[in-house]
């Protein structure tokens, strides 16, 4: 049977969900704005170059512009890719939690040379709102990890507390200090889904993220 909320406490959650709603959609269009539409302006005026350097009879100068153009298309594919990626990840929708969870501690592993652990079965239990905004949770906790350090070890467990719970830890053994900005906004997360935010320092000398759910999150 699901735990019932207050309803002055549901009223600060609909607030925090409009407010992260907002800035959600600001970062989105600061993204587009200054990474894809900018880039696809310059591929437009290489190609302009291009036409022109084909009219004065200059094919390999051309050439070389194209080529350019080319390389700088995919690499806008590739960012529209990776956002569309984490906004939602095609492997969330069709396999499911552990599995999203999972293929992205693998991509970043690799591509850092990090290792990552992860247990995170217990996520596969809660609602679908709960699963997206807590893989967005790990997905910027494991990236501020990397970006800080980097660290050589991170480790994400979901499990439930003797409270009934659902507790999310994200320890990395890094050493340096993580932006204010950057814990702000997986607070934000996690108020969005009425979650309690803290982090500690770990054991190893790392940083231990904390995110605990109500145990309603887990009645899917």
């Amino acid at each position: 049977m699901s735990e019932r909320v207050p309803e002055d406490e549901r009223e600060r959650l609909v607030e925090r969900i409009i407010t992260a709603e907002q800035d959600e959609r600001r970062r989105l269009a600061l993204f587009l704005h200054d990474g894809p539409v900018q880039n696809l302006a310059g591929i437009a005026l290489m190609l302009d170059a291009a036409v022109q350097a084909i009219d004065a009879g200059r094919p390999e100068a051309a050439r070389d512009i194209v080529t350019s153009a080319l390389e700088r298309h995919r690499e806008t594919i590739r960012s529209l890719r990776d956002l569309s990626f984490n906004i939602e990840p095609v492997v969330l929708r069709d396999q499911g939690f552990a599995a999203a969870v999972s293929a992205l501690a693998n991509q970043l592993g690799m591509e850092h040379k990090v290792q990552v652990d992860v247990d995170v079965e217990r996520g596969a239990r809660l609602g679908e709102k709960e699963q997206v905004g807590l893989y967005q949770i790990i997905r910027e906790s494991l990236n501020q990890a990397v970006r800080r350090g980097p660290p050589s070890r991170i480790s994400v467990a979901v499990r439930d507390t003797p409270a009934g719970e659902i507790e999310t830890v994200v320890a990395d053994n890094g050493t340096g200090e993580r932006r204010t900005a950057s814990l702000d906004a997986i607070a934000e997360r996690a108020w969005t889904l009425n979650g309690r935010f803290s982090v500690t320092p770990g054991a190893d000398g790392g940083t231990e993220i904390r995110v605990v759910l109500p145990p309603y999150a887990g009645s899917a």
